[in-house]
């Protein structure tokens, strides 16, 4: 099955940092300036969650957050090394054509509750639709805005890292990138055949983590890097940047976080409780269920980690954070 890539644009309008898809969401775009791969200690690795922890948190429920890290194998350009010694010649020559893996991070931040963009013909992105976008973003919206300006400006007090706007040619390039498989010389379709997706001359396979529990009982914020790592000094490198700059592959890390709203869980699980209160001398299985229950409660009321991480929520839902790997061939 093959798709024009022109038709699944989801692109609507673009103001500024601000984009508004073809399915009634909007995304603030933002492209972000990470430390250098093995640059950090075991502390800094802490104090760059600290500091993600601490933007995020104030956000509204039900905010997605989107990061995305871009890595590409490119060709060293030599052409600006100077050639004039014999030194120079020869280094000019020795980098020259010299494959190395480059990587862009970009961060989304997605309002997904905007009514007035919600009708049915936003939401299918195959139907011709009136473009027209509101001309100024409603309360909600200026709200939602706000929140995710001090958020920025908090990620970019910390010394690790920063974060800024994207302009909208920025994000209209990234996104024409994307739907076209990342092929530089031709713009080409999207073909759907036998469990592969082919873009030009680009293969795509997808790996998908969909459940906290894969990761094991705990996740730390760094790992030690055993290769580099000797009696003396220590090297810490980042819980998945196995799938990053070590992965000497083109490839692409989403991560996806969904902000959930506690006070929504607490007001459901206080009523289950309450019926199985009632219900628990009818069978040792509601009295299993209803501690299970008044634990998952408690650690709502008491770990304020629980609503930015939705580990809580997960163990209802499942599915509340996810980790894409997506690999690209040439041949």
């Amino acid at each position: 099955m093959t798709y024009k890539t022109q038709l699944i644009q989801p692109i609507a309008a673009l103001e500024s940092n601000i984009l508004f898809t073809s399915n009634g969401d909007v995304v603030w775009c933002y492209e972000g300036h990470l430390p250098e791969i093995y640059s950090l200690s075991e502390k800094d690795y802490e104090a760059l969650h600290a500091c993600w922890f601490q933007a995020v948190k104030t956000l509204p429920a039900g905010t997605i957050i989107h990061k995305q890290d871009c890595y590409q194998q490119k060709e060293y350009c030599a052409e600006e090394l100077p050639n004039t010694s014999f030194l120079e010649q020869a280094t000019r020559s020795h980098f020259r054509g010299r494959k190395y893996l480059t990587h862009r991070c970009y961060v989304f931040f997605i309002f997904t509750k905007n009514k007035s963009l919600t009708r049915a013909h936003y939401i299918n992105p195959f139907k011709n639709s009136n473009k027209a976008i509101p001309k100024q973003l409603d309360d909600a919206l200026l709200h939602f805005k706000a929140a995710v300006e001090d958020a920025v400006a908090f990620i970019n007090t910390s010394r690790k890292m920063a974060v800024e706007p994207l302009d909208a040619a920025a994000i209209e390039t990234l996104t024409r990138s994307y739907f076209n498989g990342y092929n530089t010389d031709v713009d080409t379709d999207i073909v759907l055949d036998n469990n592969q997706v082919i873009i030009g001359d680009h293969y795509f396979d997808a790996l998908a983590v969909t459940n906290e529990t894969c990761f094991g009982e705990a996740v730390q914020t760094s790992t030690i890097n055993e290769k580099f790592s000797t009696d003396s000094y220590v090297f810490h490198k980042g819980f998945i940047d196995g799938l990053g700059l070590a992965l000497d592959e083109n490839h692409m890390v989403n991560q996806i976080l969904i902000l959930d709203d506690k006070h929504k869980w607490r007001k459901l699980l206080d009523k289950k409780v309450e019926e199985l209160n009632k219900s628990s001398n009818f069978g040792t299985q509601n009295k299993v269920v209803l501690g299970k229950i008044q634990d998952i409660l408690e650690q709502i009321n008491t770990d304020e980690t629980s609503r930015v991480s939705g580990l809580t929520a997960t163990k209802l839902l499942q599915v509340l954070l996810y980790l894409f790997t997506l690999r690209t061939h040439f041949s």
